[in-house]
């Protein structure tokens, strides 16, 4: 428990745009730190570092995404024909 209060602190700190996708990495870091011989303070760091930067990749790409779908509009539908 104490762990996960250090991970929580170590991400909040840094405001929220930095906390998207940190909390969840600090808190599987941590686990994964602990069980590969009892690291998990460096594992919760590496934690936030890669969950931030995942959750900045997948935002990227979804806002990419969004800017393609609004310049290439799909074709209105026709209907069904009887």
């Amino acid at each position: 428990m104490g762990v996960l209060v250090s991970a929580v602190g170590l991400c909040g700190g840094s405001g929220m745009a930095f906390a998207k996708g940190c909390v969840k990495g600090a808190a599987v870091g941590a686990v994964a730190g602990h069980v590969a011989g009892h690291h998990a303070v460096v594992g919760a760091a590496a934690g936030c570092v890669i969950g931030h930067h995942r959750a900045k990749a997948q935002a990227k790409a979804a806002k990419q995404q969004a800017a393609q779908q609004q310049a290439n509009p799909p074709p209105p539908n026709q209907g069904v024909a009887h």
